[in-house]
């Protein structure tokens, strides 16, 4: 059965992929970066202390698309320790919330789904206040290339105005794709945009993830990780938040 049709303007979604998993590659994370400290991301995040990383976000909200799918499932990660929940705690979240549904982006979603900035809205109705992990992308800048009325930047304005002044990372984004909507290059100007945001947020970070992700730990998509790229994502990611906002 054909999935659901989204809007004019959304590019049409890879679909979700099935576990699998390739060679272990070492494990690479560099620390997020910020507008105080630009040089930051050519420096391992392991080389900021010997012992495990410890992060000041006593909680923590990560909103993602299928790119975070793999990072909460028994199929691609059979042993909960190594889940993004578990890889949180490990460097002192208390407490987390995962907010993660497959094609979304902060506007357009499938049908009967949240869209991004839906997804933080609920959130913070709820009374949340505390540290936001922020795993989009991947379908914002290929809507955008296929012509959304949204830019890139904007939505990365919305999503921060939403969320205020509290503590958030943003996860660049990544694919081995050369041409289309989910190519590389369009992976790029995301990330440009965030780092053009970057200036105007004191309270954002970004974590570097292209510079972390081995060709290996992609599936033959292009966009989606094996299990063991789901592994070292959720390890990179909680040790990047770790980076990004320490504990003092």
């Amino acid at each position: 059965m054909a999935p659901p049709a989204r809007s004019p303007t959304a590019a049409a979604k890879p679909g979700k992929p099935a576990p699998h998993s390739s060679a272990s590659a070492p494990d690479r994370a560099t620390p997020a970066k910020t507008a105080a400290s630009p040089a930051a991301a050519t420096h391992p995040a392991a080389a900021v202390s010997p012992a495990s990383p410890r992060t000041s976000c006593a909680s923590v909200v990560h909103i993602g698309d299928s790119t975070s799918e793999g990072l909460t499932s028994a199929d691609y990660l059979p042993n909960p320790k190594n889940r993004i929940t578990a890889r949180y705690a490990a460097v002192g979240v208390k407490h987390s919330i995962t907010d993660i549904v497959g094609a979304t982006s902060v506007v357009e979603s499938l049908p009967g789904t949240p869209n991004g900035a839906e997804m933080a809205s609920q959130v913070l109705q709820g009374g949340y206040h505390g540290c936001w992990v922020l795993a989009l992308g991947t379908n914002d800048t290929a809507d955008v290339y296929v012509g959304s009325n949204v830019g890139r930047l904007q939505r990365i304005e919305q999503m921060m105005k939403l969320i205020g002044n509290q503590p958030v990372m943003w996860v660049e984004v990544t694919s081995l794709l050369s041409t289309g909507p989910y190519s590389e290059h369009n992976m790029d100007l995301w990330n440009q945009a965030l780092r053009q945001a970057l200036p105007r947020y004191p309270n954002m970070r970004i974590y570097d993830w292209p510079a972390a992700a081995q060709r290996s730990w992609f599936i033959s998509d292009g966009i989606h990780y094996t299990s063991t790229g789901y592994k070292h994502r959720a390890v990179d990611i909680a040790d990047a938040l770790a980076a990004a906002f320490p504990a003092s």
